[in-house]
């Protein structure tokens, strides 16, 4: 494949075509729309963390008027469906899938017992609370208790540990017996999630006559869940169309198959109406998927120069009640970056997917990446430390060089192939992130005590991988107004995917953004497609167009040659037009006019198979002032540098790196699921729930570079957006640990909230007493 040339769209720091109708009001999320007709649907969650269902009484419920029915696991034919695995599908996961409604336990707060369809979704809550729900209690198993008791959340399994997998490369045993140095220590990322700013909503449109079904509010792989639902309903996959609309965000979240993406669809078909279900806010926090709990111990061997020699340790994932679709992404991510950018030849981790009474988790923006940085990244400050080495120059001496790319790393995930990291130039971005914070000048202030606060600068690497394969499709189509369609496998999450693929196709037809117009909104447009995940909508969505493209400028010429009576190697397409060398030219619109009736549209399908990741990488800086009266953090200022291979819109790039790094800074200091001790979720309202807002972090900037490109794939691009987040707590939590240094406080565990840091300091204090 060619690779795309001019570069004139490509490149370019074009404002997003799709900004223009969110921002005039006119963006259409599936709460606005309504047919005529619809009834509105209600759910009865589990109010309950573990138990028996005993009874539902439904009697009171059903005559309500405006009830027209409710659907529980009584009414599903046999065998209940489970949620697929769509990622990490290892058959060790199997036993705990998830059943689309609860039948004879509940094994979290949450879970679906019933769907209520009614006239109005008032008349549906009302009727909720009518519903007599008589539940066993059984001991409910938090992360504390997996391994201890007789309390199993699947009983036939006899283990709460789902998953347990070990990766080792290299001889870390003799490492650390030959080790002139070793540290071990215990981390923990805690529970959050997404929240975008609309919630999760359906609309099922059931078509008894021709036994269809519209299902609009898809999102992220509508493929995938087109394919699921319709083994789920025996259908066959051409009746489902699933039609994305406008998101608010999706950030690993939306767009996964819940319960109620099968629930919604058969309440319709059931009451043979169309049926909506809009998830309110309470709902979204205790059954939308969760993400990190993420914990390890890690130990460290390195020679007395700072040189790494070893790593091992266990890390554990908190999976709550479920294995959901994306299966053990999370804590398998997290054993395998937890190396990093880093070169280190023996390497032992055992990985262990847990199962608790809480709700499932799922991936969330740097899945595993997040919680895997903050280990090791806090780590080699204290390793730093005992050492007496500049926590820079530590990193200098261990982050492998360019003329060691590729660096394996091996087998790190149970489900993937050996890796290795392809091309880049660690050091380079390294270097550029230390001047960008002026890393020799901040050392002035470095742990100072200036106007009542403690003054820090802390940094972090990364490196993370982008670009899932096997394969993304798309399809050109010449519209009859000779306007040119391109339908894409990958879907909209607000990552301005309309506007850098069109800056993608116009480059490589040399046409202007104006020209296409990006189809994503109906699986009935392709054949197939992977969605949007793992930074994959532009290196492989976007290697997907190149190729369309090209096929379709063949195509064109083709055609054209069959109208001029002239042969192809003679004509070429250029200003929207096929010209011959002797000056004959015939424009889109006509080639488009030229379509008989039984041919249909001019149209070709592109596709782009690859089965390597791509890795991006970069540093992170951050200068803050911590309280020690009240234990709260300023960010003063935070720079991320990240090599992103080739930036299709490096405005768009940076937004996305922007506002990876407000959700990181978030999860660092504000987001917090919290359980108690029954497995009941404590915080289920932005009352409990924090989360940051526009004025919270104004001290943030972002530097991407196109250092290296990625061999993958013709546009040479690595994943962006992500990398915004993933070094984000490790380089807050050593930034704070820099200021209190004088204090002796660690941050080992998280969130950084204000009640932490205060503890911390006092915790230390008491200690040193």
């Amino acid at each position: 494949m060619k690779a795309v040339s001019g570069h004139k769209l490509v490149g370019a720091s074009l404002e997003r075509v799709e900004d223009q109708r969110f921002l005039t009001g006119q963006g259409q999320y599936v709460a606005d729309l309504n047919i005529p007709g619809a009834l509105h649907a209600a759910i009865l969650r589990s109010p309950v963390a573990h138990g028996r269902i005993v009874n539902l009484g439904l009697d009171a419920a059903r005559a309500l008027p405006g009830v027209h029915a409710i659907v529980t696991a009584a009414d599903i034919p046999r065998p209940i469906p489970t949620i697929p695995l769509r990622l990490v599908p290892l058959p060790e996961f199997d036993p705990y899938l998830q059943p689309i409604i609860a039948a004879e336990k509940v094994r979290y707060v949450g879970e679906p017992l019933a769907v209520i369809v009614a006239d109005s979704r008032s008349i549906a809550e009302d009727a909720l609370d009518l519903i007599e729900i008589d539940i066993e209690s059984l001991p409910p198993v938090g992360d504390q208790e997996v391994d201890e008791g007789d309390s199993f959340l699947f009983e036939e399994t006899g283990t709460n540990v789902a998953l347990r997998f070990h990766a080792r490369s290299g001889d870390p045993d003799k490492a650390f017996a030959q080790a002139a140095y070793t540290r071990k220590e215990t981390f923990r990322s805690h529970r959050h999630t997404a929240a975008p700013m609309e919630t999760r909503g359906l609309l099922a449109q059931w078509d008894e006559s021709g036994q269809k079904l519209k299902l609009y509010g898809a999102a992220k792989v509508p493929y995938f869940n087109r394919r699921a639902l319709s083994r789920m309903m025996s259908l066959p996959e051409e009746n489902l169309d699933l039609i994305e609309v406008d998101v608010g965000g999706g950030f690993g979240v939306r767009g996964e198959f819940y319960p109620e993406d099968y629930l919604i669809p058969f309440a319709a078909r059931l009451v043979g109406r169309p049926v909506k279900w809009i998830e309110d806010r309470r709902e979204h926090l205790m059954s939308t998927n969760h993400s990190r709990d993420v914990g390890a111990t890690v130990e460290i061997a390195c020679a007395l120069d700072g040189t790494i020699t070893g790593l091992r340790g266990n890390v554990f994932g908190d999976m709550g009640a479920y294995i959901r679709t994306n299966g053990g992404v999370v804590p398998t991510a997290a054993g395998m970056f937890l190396q990093g950018p880093y070169r280190i030849a023996n390497v032992d981790i055992t990985v262990l997917a847990l199962m608790t009474n809480k709700t499932p988790v799922g991936t969330y923006r740097g899945p595993g990446r997040f919680e895997a940085n903050f280990f090791r990244e806090r780590l080699f400050d204290m390793v730093a430390a005992d050492l007496k080495i500049d926590p820079a120059e530590f990193r200098r001496i261990n982050l492998i060089r360019e003329d060691e790319l590729p660096y394996s790393i091996g087998k790190r995930a149970p489900h993937l192939p050996e890796a290795a990291y392809d091309t880049g130039d660690y050091h380079a971005a390294f270097e550029r992130c230390l001047t960008e914070i002026d890393w020799q000048g901040k050392a002035a202030v470095q742990g100072k005590l200036i106007d009542g606060r403690y003054h820090g600068v802390g940094i972090g690497s990364f490196v993370e991988s982008g670009g899932a394969g096997p394969k993304e499709t798309s399809r050109f189509v010449l519209e009859k107004d000779g306007s040119i369609s391109v339908a894409t496998g990958s879907s909209l999450l607000g990552q301005g995917l309309e506007t850098t693929l069109a800056q993608i196709a116009g480059d490589t037809l040399g046409l202007p953004l104006t020209a296409f117009r990006i189809d994503h909104r109906s699986t009935a447009r392709l054949a197939d497609g992977l969605g949007s995940y793992h930074g994959r909508s532009i290196i492989v969505g976007g290697s997907a167009v190149v190729d369309g493209a090209e096929k379709f400028r063949a195509a064109l010429i083709e055609a054209a040659a069959n109208l001029l009576g002239r042969p192809n190697s003679g004509l070429r397409f250029e200003n929207g037009a096929v010209t011959s060398e002797g000056g004959a030219s015939i424009s889109l619109a006509e080639i488009a006019a030229s379509r008989g009736a039984d041919e249909g549209p001019l149209a070709v399908d592109g596709i782009f198979l690859v089965n390597k990741p791509t890795y991006s990488y970069g540093t992170h800086a951050a200068y803050v002032a911590v309280d020690p009266d009240t234990g709260h953090v300023e960010v003063l200022d935070y720079v991320a540098v990240e090599d992103v291979g080739r930036a299709i819109n490096p405005m768009i790039v940076s937004g996305q790196a922007i506002g990876a790094l407000v959700q990181g800074l978030g999860g660092v200091f504000l987001d917090h699921l919290i359980y108690d001790d029954q497995c009941q979720l404590l915080t289920a309202s932005f009352a409990d729930y924090l989360m940051p807002t526009a004025t919270d972090f104004p001290s943030l900037r972002s530097v991407a570079l196109e250092l290296r490109l990625s061999p993958t794939n013709p546009l040479g691009a690595k994943s962006a957006g992500e990398g915004g987040m993933v070094p984000v707590a490790a380089t807050i939590g050593n930034a704070v640990a820099a200021a209190l240094r004088s204090l002796g406080a660690q941050p080992r565990v998280l969130p950084l909230s204000p009640p932490t840091i205060w503890s911390l300091i006092h915790e230390e204090k008491e200690r040193t007493q």
